[in-house]
């Protein structure tokens, strides 16, 4: 123990591998379990603590100042806390932006969740993307690789879309067309992005009986963004594929994935995922690359798509992985990235104008 510091806030994060990172403790001063996972992105620290997406986990940030503007009131993502923790290299205690109302730390303590700072991010990035898989633990002391096994163990048992799914659905006013949104964790700019295009959207509970959604009426269908290993929703996937062939439909994040899998797709554990907002894309029609936000540690496998129903639309610059794909004969669409531009950029927004134009277009009225 001599080798950590001590004193009033130390805190410890414990990887499974052996390794520990000392540094002072923000937030609330509780023992949180979670994978590791590491975001490059210069900003955006509020909408990742508040993404369902990140649920489970201890986020690294890659930045070393993070803080500094603030947090608002409108770059939420949700209404309750989604990382497990966050590891930080320099921590703002006086953010300084005319939307800000407060301190990260602040905001920690509202959320629920511990932040460490002070310790070499760096050193764990590099321990993340050599180990890939690797599961740590944030608490006010250095804890045994064996806690953190078990702990492991629980958490992949768990359904993650089971925590941040809501519980019942609700309509959003609209005058145009009505669109269904399958809650697997769905980030608040996704909804904003619908509205402001004028749609009514209905959100739902990712168990909702397609009998429920059809009696809704709804012009198109969008499957939302969230956490966990996809292949865990493998049951549900009969049912969503009936929804995607009768209505004009578009996969987000995890929702691209589970799309896949409707149509007897696989998908793979990435070694470290893609984290932050500066992946390079590129659109194979065209050949343009955009610059995108991502948050997924799972990707479609391009050798098990069914390719008589799927082409392959989008493919990450840097690893090639699939990052989209498009129904050769119905008006089904799906991206791994994040078009709705929260935090950013937003080079590819106008995918759901696109997947909006189809509904316009064909709408579920000519073929449901």
């Amino acid at each position: 123990m001599d080798k950590y510091l001590h004193g009033n806030n130390t805190g410890f994060l414990t990887l499974e591998s052996g390794e520990v990172f000392a540094g002072k403790l923000y937030g609330v001063p509780l023992t949180s379990y979670g994978e590791v996972v590491f975001h490059t992105g210069m900003t955006g620290y509020q909408e990742v603590m508040s993404d369902p997406s990140f649920y489970g986990q201890i986020v690294t940030f890659t930045y070393p100042l993070i803080g500094n503007y603030g947090v608002n009131e409108i770059d939420y993502e949700s209404t309750q806390p989604a990382i497990s923790g966050m590891v930080v290299s320099q921590l703002c205690q006086n953010p300084s932006h005319f939307r800000s109302r407060i301190s990260l730390d602040t905001a920690a303590k509202q959320f629920g969740f511990p932040i460490l700072a002070g310790v070499d991010t760096r050193s764990i990035t590099q321990k993340v993307r050599q180990g890939g898989l690797l599961y740590g633990v944030l608490a006010d002391q250095p804890m045994t690789a064996e806690e953190i096994a078990l702990h492991r163990l629980r958490q992949e048992e768990r359904i993650f879309v089971e925590h941040v799914s809501r519980t019942r659905s609700i309509t959003y006013r609209g005058e145009g067309e009505h669109i269904v949104v399958i809650d697997l964790g769905m980030k608040h700019s996704i909804l904003q992005a619908l509205l402001k295009l004028g749609c009514k959207v209905t959100v739902v509970p990712y168990q909702t009986r397609m009998e429920e959604i059809r009696a809704l009426q709804p012009d198109g269908i969008v499957f939302s963004n969230g956490p966990g290993n996809p292949e865990q929703l493998r049951k549900y996937c009969r049912q969503w594929r009936k929804l995607a062939e009768a209505f004009p439909t578009l996969g987000i994040c995890l929702g691209h994935q589970v799309l896949s899998l409707m149509f007897g797709g696989q998908t793979e554990r990435l070694p470290f995922g893609h984290r932050g907002s500066n992946h390079p894309v590129k659109e194979l029609s065209t050949g343009k690359v955009y610059i995108t936000s991502q948050n997924h540690s799972y990707v479609v496998k391009e050798g098990g798509l069914d390719k008589q129903n799927l082409m392959v639309t989008y493919r990450n610059v840097n690893d090639g992985s699939v990052e989209g794909l498009r129904h050769m004969y119905l008006p089904i669409m799906s991206v791994q990235f994040h078009p709705e531009a929260h935090p950013g950029p937003d080079d590819t927004s106008h995918i759901i104008a696109t997947f909006l134009e189809s509904v316009q277009t064909i709408g579920a009225k000519h073929y449901a």
